[in-house]
């Protein structure tokens, strides 16, 4: 059974809402070869399997700041951590749709459960320092939620777009 099969009211509210926009993004790799996920069709550094790879890394560590705080969120001055950032915008040889979906629903499952674990959803952490945080700002779990769910919508639309530009196929319409 899935963490909202259980749940009412806002935790469930807010696991729907994620998970239709996660639908709608694995939606748009369907019937994909790795080649075809792996391809530009934009002026855009994107790939459909590159948006699938963000996404998930990004799930993970937004979770992880829910349960962990800013040690799980690599620093922006770090730059290994932004070479690896880079990567995780594109498929790297070896990596298939396939592995990268298996990845996703993965994160999301241990998203679902963390959600549905949390003793309060108001609990939360301190923002690193970085240039795009207000400074001296807390996000509570309920606001990184929000955050994970305009993030999954927000690439669900860039890859609508690049499905269309690689064969017409569209997630809508």
């Amino acid at each position: 059974m899935s963490a909202t099969g259980t749940m009412t009211g806002e935790r469930a509210d807010i696991l729907q809402t994620l998970a239709k926009h996660r639908h709608f993004l694995r939606y748009t790799t369907r019937d994909l070869t790795d080649e075809q996920a792996a391809q530009r069709t934009t002026v855009s550094q994107l790939s459909l399997g590159g948006i699938i790879k963000h996404v998930t890394a990004v799930e993970r560590q937004w979770a992880g700041f829910i349960a962990e705080g800013t040690a799980a969120i690599p620093s922006w001055q770090d730059e290994g951590a932004m070479r690896r950032y880079a990567d995780g915008f594109r498929m790297l040889p070896g990596e298939t749709l396939d592995g990268l979906l298996a990845e996703y629903e993965a994160a999301a499952h241990a998203t679902d459960e963390l959600t549905a674990s949390l003793p309060d959803l108001d609990a939360a952490h301190p923002l690193p320092a970085a240039p795009w945080y207000d400074k001296g700002a807390s996000w509570s779990a309920r606001r990184v939620l929000l955050h994970l769910i305009a993030e999954t919508s927000q690439h669900a639309g860039h890859a609508d777009i690049i499905r269309e530009s690689l064969d017409g196929a569209k997630t809508m319409g």
